[in-house]
């Protein structure tokens, strides 16, 4: 396989890897991302083996706005909602209870959803595109540094996907920060590139 690089604006290609239930590496605001049509279990079971990822970790869903997410969860509590509207895009993953309409494998099995606004205009465009979530853990093989480049994307993974999006190096370099708002009481899961006082203080307004 011959993995494309997409340095255009044109992602087209990108599009259709997607819908055909292909891996394209993306870019966001935190690290790159090896995204597949999260609604497409078989894609989706591509992304653990190539990353060589632990079918017990769940994967996190990029989606284009709370309204996206909102057909992902079964429950949007009014804290997603103030969160999303200060924070996305951007660093701040939402963890919410899940629906019906996302496949097992997403979850690793669990009642609850990941999703997450990415602060990239190319991978938002791509989501709008596509119309479809994406599931985008970092792309890399597990245990290894998440890459911030196109070029560190080809290190692990050229030959055996079919294209990376070339959005130039990520802007923050590290993970998004994980709060868990399936249950109260909330709770901060992975502290990442988004404080948690920032969160606090949003939801103390």
């Amino acid at each position: 396989m011959v993995t494309r690089v997409i340095k255009s604006d044109d992602l087209s290609y990108a599009v259709e890897v997607i819908a055909a239930g292909g891996l394209v590496a993306v870019p966001t605001d935190t690290v790159y991302g090896l995204a597949v049509n999260a609604l497409d279990a078989q894609a989706v079971a591509k992304v653990y083996e190539v990353k060589g990822r632990p079918a017990i970790k769940p994967l996190i869903l990029l989606v284009e706005d709370i309204g996206a997410a909102e057909a992902l969860c079964s429950h949007i509590p009014d804290a997603a909602r103030i969160l999303a509207e200060a924070f996305w895009p951007g660093a701040l993953t939402l963890v919410l209870p899940c629906g019906d309409t996302v496949p097992k494998i997403v979850t690793a099995g669990g009642s609850t959803l990941g999703v997450r606004s990415p602060n990239h205009g190319k991978t938002l465009e791509l989501l709008r595109l596509t119309g479809v979530p994406l599931a985008a853990p970092s792309a890399n093989i597990s245990d290894m540094p998440s890459p911030k480049s196109a070029q560190e994307v080809l290190a692990y993974f050229d030959g055996l996907i079919e294209c990376v999006i070339d959005g130039g190096v990520t802007d923050l370099g590290f993970e998004s920060t994980i709060i868990d708002l399936s249950s109260e009481p909330y709770k901060i899961l992975r502290q990442g590139a988004l404080p948690e006082e920032d969160i606090w203080r949003s939801l103390a307004k």
